[in-house]
Formats: structure tokens, C-alpha cells, sequence
């Protein structure tokens, strides 16, 4: 029963009820902001301890909201702390049943024990703490309601509602009805996402590899759906997911996930699918060695980007048409030179659509008109021709006895020299052919040079004797010597040498010979003895002919000094007889042709 707003005097109570029961109704409080209670007076003065009207507040403020977990126990609070717990007289729990009623929970007097009074779905579930705060167990979503603690002090009477609200986050997300392939461009069903039994509701967000999926109304759809528990108030949500796949998502993971109110986030196991799509493009690869040469083998391998890849293939080889099944490889043994040409591979299925690799098979032949061991004899004329036969532009080159040659050799007149080892070679890239022969130039030996030195502390005579022919001539000398030195047979030529001590002017001859005939050679050689005396005489004579010549020279300067004296002397008596100046001129052409003829004595 509401209290009157007009304050009644002392002793008088119209509802003759008594004062805990006027405090602990439902009905003892207004809403109103002031309201004064009159109550008996020998009743109120055992409570309060005083006599007159009580007045007090309810406090209107925003009320405080507390979130439970489902399930879980939930703490409610009591004007946290607002009023001290030694001016607390009675402390009364109740809560909103709706329709503007209130349904009681407990009381809490000061020193006594917690009395309950909940009846229906709260019995059993309340209890108080020690800091006045409501204990509810088993929160459930009936939960979601006002509790209001209201608080008897000495000075006051003061209400304090509290919101509650019951979160529940889904046990967890599960796909259902996943499928286990995609076609390219085709919208297909991949599967369902539920979230069950949460409040509010869960939002659930598709991913693909780890990002969010928007629905776009071309490839992408989802669908999303909400169904409560008419016992629980839980909803479960429902959200499936059509999409369009393209190539890219053969690796691709899909999952989805929710971001409860309270907790972390979840997060479904990801799937990948099988993505099919029919064949656009096929390749012929070939596999060979570089460069691919006649005799080795050839694989041609076909490959296909469909999904599944094709297995069975057809081979066109250069007009035959191959069918290769559960395969996609097809080797050529022992390639040719006619194996060259174009190849193609195609699909069983779909003959059209084919794709071809030109296959090139590179060759090179040699044919040198000579070979093995030519023997021929000097001053003869041999042919030598080179045919190339090749894929490609070759590129020929020379040695002789594996010196490098500027050009191929001709053989218009054979000598000793020629003889020797001959290797062409001819190169087109990496490929390389040789061909050989070997010459020899054979004939009677000759002696090319015969010649005589001293040695260098000209005590010796050194004889060489230089010679050509083949097979290797032998060299013998008409006289013995000391220290003989014969060089390397090479190119028909050999080189020998020895050193004598020659007492007397004597004749000496080098002979060779081989099985083609013999040469011989002379040369003279004087005494060492007789060079010595030969070479004081000409010392003596050397300075008899340096004296006489300088003789001469003295002679030539004074008679031209003296003809010189004659001349101005017949020129100043001339002048001075008045005698012309050349009136001596017979004179002076005999005294020149003198002169003349001693200097050309002095040049003798």
C-alpha cells in the first residue's frame, strides 16, 4: 500500500499493519520522489528508537547494467559501498516479474541471518555475500531483468535497480554440408556455418584465407538465418555460403568466424576443394640434349591445365598420328637428321585443341679426300679437297702437327717440309668433327748448306753440314772430329756438326745418303796454323799501306801550298809589269795535272 503524501500526526497509522510489514510489502514503497510515513508510535519508537513521521528517498538514477555469463553464478551489487554497513538496519532483494509487479527474493536484518522468501524459478538460486551483493546460480536467459536492493539505514530508505543481461557464446562453429569440389564459374553450395546456442545471437563473417568474404550478388551469396529455443531463449544462426570458384582457389582455405560480446574470437576449422575445370591450354614440351645429334633419343611430353589433368593424349609424328593412353610422354630412339620437322600433341577428347614444337635434329659430316698415311717424293703435286655437309653454317680450320694454319695447305710441289701430321676440324656450335691424315714427302737427300766457323776461343774449327731428305739421311765426314751434334730430324731437315783441329790446309767433304741416293759436298779448310801467320802479314801490310798513304796526303798538302805561293807571285809580278793576269796559264795547267797525278798516287 502506498504511503499518503501528506504527513499524519504521531500514534496515528490508518492501516493498523505493522511496521516490518509496511517496510518489507512490495507495497511500502513509492516511486514517488518524498513521500512521509506516519506509523504507531510505540511501534516506530521500538524500531527507530525515536517517535514522528519518517520521510525518505528513492533514489532515481541510470540504472547500472551487470553482464552474467550463462550458466555461471552472477553477482549482483548493492549500492556499492554507498552506505556504511554500521548504518545498515535492513537489506531486501526482490526483482521486476513484470506488468509492474515485483516478486521478493530475501532479507538481510541487522544481526540476524539472511531470511529467503524466493518462491518459483528462484528458489534454491539466491543467496547474499557479505557485501550485500545478490548471488544468482545457474544464470539463464529468464534472467534478463531488473533486481533491485533496497537499503533501510538509520537516516534513510534508499532502492538501487540493476539491469542484468545473460551472454552465451556458441560452443563453438561447425561447416555442415560442405561439398568436396568447385567448377570454375558455376555457384555452388560450399557448405553451412552454425553458431548454436548463443545469446545475442552470433554474426558470422566467412573467410578465405583469412579474410573476410563480402556477399556481392555475382560471385559470392550468403545466406543467414536465426532460430531460438523456445525453452533455452538461446539462438542458433545459420549461414551459407555459394561461390563462384576460380583457378586461384585450388589452394585457397575457407573457414568462418564470430566475435562473441564476451571472449575471444572463433574461429571454424579451414577446408580446401578440388577445383575442376576443362582444359584451355596445352603444351608440348620437348626434352633432348643441346645439341640434339643423330643417334640420340627424343621425349615429347604433353601437359594440359585441366582439372583433373587429361591422362590420354594423341602424338602427331610428322604425319602419324600416335594415341598414348594413362600416359602423356612419347620418346623417338636413335633420332635422324629426317627425324627433323614439326610435332604436335592433342587432346583425345578434343582434337582441336593441339599445340606443336618444331624439332630440329643438327648434323655434321666431314669427307677429306686424303687419309691415313700419304707417302709421296719431293717436287710432286698432291690434290687435297674438304666437303662439309651440315645443319648449319660450319666454320673449317687447320694444324699441322698441332700448330694452328691460316688457310688449308696446298701441295703444288712437295717438299721435305711437308711432311707431317694434318687435322681439319670443322665446328657448328657445340658439335665438332675431325678428320686426318699423315704425309710424308720421301727422296734422295741433298745438301742444302756446307759452311766452316771458328770456335769461340779460336782454337777450333766447327764444320756444319745441313742436308734434306727422307727417310732420315745419313751424314758422314771425310775427316774424324771431335764433339759431333746432330739436331732433331724435322721436316726432312737435320743439322750436323763437328770440330777438327786442322794442321794443314786440307779439303773436306760432307756426304748424306739414304735409300734414294747420296750427296756429297766439299769445302776447304786452312791450317790454324797458316791463318795465324796470314794474319801478322796482313797486320804488316796494313800499316805499310797506312804509311804510305799519309806520305802522300803530306805531299799533296805541300804542293798545293807551294803552288799556291807560285800563283800570288805571279799574280803580284804581273801587276806589277802590267803583264795580263793569265798570261801564265800554260804554266799553271802543268803544275795542276802534276798535282792531280800525286794525289791519285797517294789514293793507290
Amino acid at each position: 500500500m502506498a504511503a499518503s503524501s501528506s504527513s499524519q500526526p504521531f500514534g496515528s497509522n490508518p492501516s493498523s499493519q505493522p511496521i516490518e510489514t509496511l517496510l518489507l510489502a512490495p507495497s511500502s514503497f513509492s516511486h514517488s520522489p518524498s513521500q512521509a510515513l506516519c506509523l504507531h508510535g510505540d511501534v516506530f519508537n521500538e524500531i527507530w528508537g525515536r517517535k514522528g513521521c519518517f520521510s525518505f528517498l528513492q533514489r532515481e538514477l541510470g540504472l547500472e547494467t551487470v553482464i552474467g555469463l550463462y550458466g555461471e553464478t552472477l553477482e549482483i551489487p548493492c549500492n556499492n559501498g554507498a552506505i556504511k554497513a554500521e548504518d545498515v538496519l535492513i537489506t531486501k532483494w526482490k526483482y521486476d516479474k513484470g506488468e509492474g509487479l515485483t516478486g521478493d527474493l530475501l532479507v538481510k536484518r541487522n544481526n540476524l541471518n539472511v531470511s529467503i522468501s524466493a518462491t518459483d524459478e528462484y528458489k534454491g538460486r539466491v543467496s547474499m555475500a557479505l557485501n550485500s551483493s545478490l548471488l544468482l546460480s545457474a544464470a539463464k536467459l529468464s534472467d534478463q531483468r531488473t533486481f533491485t536492493c533496497m537499503v533501510v539505514s538509520v537516516a534513510d530508505i534508499t532502492e538501487y535497480p540493476v539491469n542484468v543481461v545473460i551472454y552465451k557464446t556458441p560452443a563453438g562453429l561447425e561447416i555442415s554440408d560442405r561439398v568436396e569440389e568447385l567448377e570454375i564459374g558455376k555457384p555452388t553450395k560450399l557448405g553451412t556455418c552454425v553458431a548454436q546456442d548463443a545469446n545475442p545471437a552470433a554474426n558470422i563473417t566467412w573467410l578465405k584465407n583469412n579474410k573476410p568474404l563480402v556477399a556481392d550478388g555475382k560471385g559470392i551469396s550468403i545466406q543467414t538465418s536465426v532460430l531460438v529455443d523456445p525453452i533455452t531463449g538461446l539462438s542458433t544462426t545459420s549461414s551459407t555460403l555459394e561461390y563462384s570458384a576460380e583457378k586461384e582457389d585450388a589452394d585457397a582455405q575457407f573457414a568462418c568466424s564470430t566475435q562473441p560480446t564476451v571472449g575471444a574470437e572463433l574461429v571454424s576449422s579451414s577446408m580446401t576443394f578440388t577445383i575442376t575445370y576443362s582444359t584451355e591450354n596445352i603444351v608440348l614440351q620437348v626434352f633432348a640434349q643441346d645439341p640434339l645429334v643423330e643417334g640420340d633419343n627424343v621425349t615429347l611430353k604433353c601437359e594440359a591445365d585441366g582439372n583433373p589433368p587429361p591422362t590420354s593424349f594423341n602424338f602427331h609424328l610428322k604425319g602419324e598420328m600416335v594415341k598414348v593412353e594413362n600416359g602423356d610422354t612419347y620418346t623417338i630412339t636413335n633420332a635422324s637428321r629426317d627425324t627433323t620437322g614439326e610435332y604436335k600433341c592433342s587432346l583425345i577428347d578434343n582434337p582441336a585443341l593441339e599445340a606443336s614444337e618444331h624439332i630440329t635434329v643438327s648434323y655434321l659430316d666431314i669427307n677429306l679426300s686424303l687419309s691415313g698415311n700419304i707417302v709421296k717424293n719431293a717436287s710432286e703435286s698432291l690434290d687435297l679437297t674438304v666437303h662439309t655437309e651440315a645443319s648449319a653454317e660450319a666454320k673449317v680450320s687447320w694444324t699441322k702437327d698441332n700448330v694452328k694454319l691460316d688457310k688449308q695447305p696446298k701441295f703444288t710441289k712437295l717438299t721435305y717440309s711437308d711432311s707431317g701430321h694434318y687435322e681439319c676440324k670443322v665446328t657448328m656450335g657445340l658439335l665438332t668433327r675431325k678428320a686426318s691424315f699423315d704425309l710424308m714427302v720421301e727422296g734422295a737427300p741433298v745438301i742444302t748448306q756446307l759452311s766452316k766457323q771458328r770456335s769461340e776461343d779460336g782454337q777450333h774449327k766447327v764444320l756444319i753440314c745441313q742436308a734434306e731428305g727422307s727417310p732420315k739421311p745419313a751424314v758422314t765426314w771425310s775427316i774424324n772430329g771431335t764433339s759431333p751434334e746432330e739436331s732433331p730430324f724435322i721436316n726432312g731437315k737435320i743439322t750436323h756438326k763437328i770440330t777438327v783441329v786442322p794442321t794443314a790446309n786440307l779439303t773436306v767433304t760432307c756426304s748424306v745418303a739414304n735409300e734414294f741416293g747420296t750427296a756429297t759436298r766439299a769445302i776447304n779448310v786452312s791450317s790454324l796454323f797458316e791463318e795465324v801467320r796470314m794474319d801478322k802479314q796482313g797486320n804488316d801490310q796494313t800499316k805499310l799501306v797506312v804509311g804510305v798513304v799519309v806520305g802522300l796526303l803530306v805531299a799533296t798538302v805541300v804542293i798545293g801550298l807551294a803552288y799556291w805561293v807560285y800563283m800570288k807571285k805571279s799574280k803580284q809580278g804581273s801587276w806589277k809589269t802590267g803583264e795580263k793576269e793569265n798570261g801564265s796559264s800554260e804554266e799553271e795547267k802543268k803544275l795542276e795535272e802534276k798535282v792531280e797525278e800525286n794525289s791519285q798516287k797517294a789514293e793507290v
